[in-house]
């Protein structure tokens, strides 16, 4: 059986680059009574202190990897990742079973009608298009994401550019989207979009309820 039938939830997976503003579509749907799955937050639990990941990832990179507290040293484990794919795909190796477990558990509480899985990198794993329905891009220029994440983390614009070259380009996440969410604009004009998409969830969540 494959995770999404042992999951028998209609799953939509939610991405979009630095600053395209998939945290505020996230919200708008649960507003809706939508149930948000929220790898990021799952991550980061994995690697507070005391976080399940903890044990293996010492392991794997000695206890220089820890801050102060016990939880992993994020900016320090970003900073090796981004130089050294080989320590990248050893931290994927440990993490990313683990989230995609946490992921599955989670979306099996929920009572909405249908779960969304908000995954950043949903189009660089690889292996998350398989175990949704359909992804949902958040999109907007590219100087609209430099812009935000620059007054938003107060980062200089070539650190935010690095950030935005280490993610799939623009024109990629768009091809691999079954509907998108235009961001470029208002804050107001995402409402609607929100509304009419989750009209269309909810009446292919409701079909393939009827067809399990």
């Amino acid at each position: 059986m494959t995770e999404r039938g042992a999951n028998r939830r209609f799953v939509v997976g939610l991405t979009g680059g630095i600053g395209s503003g998939k945290s505020v579509v996230a919200r708008l749907f649960a507003e809706r009574g939508v149930d948000i799955v929220d790898t990021d937050a799952i991550a980061r639990g994995l690697t507070a202190p005391h976080g399940a990941a903890m044990p293996a990832l010492l392991a794997e990179f000695g206890d220089g990897f820890a801050d102060a507290h016990g939880a992993l040293d994020r900016a320090k484990m970003r900073a090796l990742a981004f130089s050294d794919p080989d320590a990248k795909r050893r931290l994927e190796g440990i993490l990313h079973p683990m989230i995609r477990d946490a992921v599955f558990a989670e979306s099996l509480l929920g009572t909405g009608p249908y779960v969304i899985f908000d995954i950043p990198l949903l189009v660089e794993s690889g292996t998350w298009r398989t175990r949704v329905g359909r992804v949902l891009v958040v999109d907007c220029p590219e100087t609209v994401q430099v812009e935000r994440v620059m007054a938003r983390n107060a980062l200089p614009e070539q650190q935010v550019r690095a950030i935005m070259a280490a993610q799939v380009p623009r024109q990629a996440r768009l091809a691999a989207a079954d509907d998108v969410i235009d961001n470029g604009g208002a804050l107001v004009e995402l409402a609607p979009q929100v509304d009419r998409l989750h009209a269309t969830y909810l009446t292919i969540a409701e079909e393939e309820a009827r067809n399990t």
